[in-house]
């Protein structure tokens, strides 16, 4: 059974950092683009960033550029997202993507 778990987030003051973790379960991450996408309320889910299958491309938003990086545990089957120099505007709930598999999401709030 397709699984996909992701923990990290929280309550964070702009400038702060967090990673989020994404544990697979059911497939090998490494065969798999796999992505990170965040959604506010009352917006659409909009894709962050994501890893191709070889690990060796890598996509981000524009917005997120030089502030975020999305690495690939292929022992741990788990894929993560390191945010830093966080800001106001990143807050949304965030979420670990394959094909049309999704996690519960994790809550980030970047808030003074």
């Amino acid at each position: 059974q397709v699984q996909l778990v992701e923990s990290g987030g929280g309550l964070v003051q702009p400038g702060g950092s967090l990673r989020l973790s994404c544990a697979a379960y059911g497939f090998a991450v490494s065969r798999y683009t796999m992505s990170w996408y965040r959604q506010v309320p009352g917006k659409a889910r909009g894709v962050v960033a994501f890893i191709g299958p070889g690990g060796n491309i890598t996509e981000y938003l524009e917005d997120v550029k030089g502030r975020f990086t999305i690495t690939r545990d292929d022992a741990k089957n788990s894929i993560y997202l390191q945010m830093n120099d966080l800001k106001p505007e990143d807050t949304a709930v965030y979420y670990c993507n394959r094909l049309n598999n999704w996690g519960q999401g994790t809550q980030v709030t970047v808030s003074s």
